[in-house]
């Protein structure tokens, strides 16, 4: 999915007298609306600013990079989640919200407790609360279409807050139950955690398991859940605030480092674009609102796409080649290229991963992988593995010549 720099589309290729040509795959369809500029502001009228609308991801200006991180992410899940690294101003938090309108359905249990169809199909009836089995029993759902949300951990989150804890307004009725944390209420959804430098450490190892297993329990005395937390991680931080724990790094699949446009005309675009949201945000979102449906039809075909999309043994080495030439340690590197270059292809509407998507993919699934203080480790420690190896060949070497030359018996 190469966005391209942002040149002008002509007015031909994009419309018609009947209206928009449908793409041939969101690649194409990012590749074309992001290269549009702005129409003129003389007719947009003053409504105000404080609409609690999102920027649309449409409308942004350049960081590709960026974009197409958070793009693969939302087709596949396994990629492992977004780091955004980068100062203040580059439009970090703005394209993580705008990702609202992109955000496909799915399928969302009925019950306060979770219960899913396929937890009966996996442990039976007695899986699933009694409420829930009753309705099982019945033919009656127990799960409902609802959009995708886009969940935002505060950063003065406590831990209770991320996990759950006891259920207040139950306790004052003498009942005991716990209380959904955030992220539980983040299950299929996408996690948002700004700052994720300067969070406690107790609640990012929180996040961190709770992200690898899938799920996680919760005990407060004789009280005890288990969640479930298949969410899309999506975190940012600015290095200037402090540095970010090595083994919080390498649970982000996909890492980019977002800097500040270079090309004048390009900044130039994005204020005037900005300056138009200001001014009229639901006349800027209606300029790309066709777009945005066609834009999240396209994902949600991707995300479909995805489970047939095969990856080529010749692919596949090539992708290892790479990662042994940088001496990456880490076996989260292969998969998450080798799932990022899936979910590209998929996004180009193809069911088979090329080595030009490994090209595209990788500088994201790749970097910042490295550890020189492991490099030097067990660089020092190759000396003492050494010495083992020479005393083991001598002194055993030894032994056994001595047992060969003593007398049988």
């Amino acid at each position: 999915m190469s966005i391209q720099p942002e040149t002008q589309v002509p007015q031909s290729e994009s419309h018609t007298e009947s209206g928009i040509i449908p793409p041939r795959s969101l690649k194409e369809l990012i590749d074309r609306v992001t290269g549009r500029h702005l129409a003129p502001l003389t007719e947009m009228g003053d409504a105000g600013i404080a609409e609690s609308l999102p920027f649309p991801f449409l409308g942004l200006v350049g960081q590709q990079e960026m974009r197409l991180a958070l793009l693969l992410a939302l087709i596949n899940s396994a990629v492992g989640g977004v780091l955004l690294i980068g100062p203040r101003g580059t439009g970090k938090t703005t394209a993580v919200r705008s990702l609202l309108d992109l955000l496909p359905e799915v399928e969302r249990s009925r019950c306060f407790y979770g219960c899913m169809p396929e937890d009966i199909e996996q442990g039976g009836i007695d899986a699933v609360c009694p409420d829930c089995a009753r309705k099982y029993a019945m033919g009656e759902p127990l799960t409902r279409k609802e959009p995708t949300r886009l969940v935002e951990l505060p950063l003065n989150a406590r831990l209770e807050d991320v996990v759950g804890g006891i259920d207040e307004r139950a306790a004052i009725h003498e009942r005991m139950r716990l209380r959904r944390g955030i992220l539980a209420q983040a299950d299929r959804n996408v996690l948002y955690v700004d700052e994720v430098n300067l969070l406690d450490d107790d609640i990012v190892d929180a996040i961190l398991d709770a992200a690898a297993q899938g799920m996680y329990t919760v005990r407060r005395g004789p009280v005890a859940a288990t969640y479930r937390s298949r969410f899309s991680l999506i975190g940012s931080m600015n290095p200037e605030e402090g540095r970010l724990r090595p083994q919080i790094m390498d649970r982000f699949g996909l890492r980019v480092v977002v800097q500040g446009m270079k090309d004048t005309d390009g900044r130039l675009e994005a204020y005037r674009r900005v300056r138009s949201y200001l001014t009229n945000p639901r006349a800027f979102i209606a300029m790309y609102a066709e777009e945005t449906m066609m834009a999240k039809q396209e994902l949600q075909a991707a995300r479909m796409l995805l489970p047939q999309v095969v990856l080529p043994d010749e692919v596949a080495r090539q992708g290892l080649a790479l990662i042994d030439g940088l001496k990456i340690d880490s076996l989260r590197a292969e998969i998450t290229l080798f799932e990022a270059a899936r979910a590209y292809a998929a996004a180009d509407a193809r069911d088979e991963v090329h080595p030009e998507d490994l090209r595209v993919v990788a500088p994201m699934a790749l970097r910042l992988r490295r550890s020189e203080f492991m490099n030097a480790y067990f660089a020092n420690q190759q000396g003492e593995e050494d010495e083992i190896r020479n005393l083991l060949t001598r002194f055993l070497s030894a032994q056994g010549n001595d047992h060969s030359d003593s007398p049988s018996t």
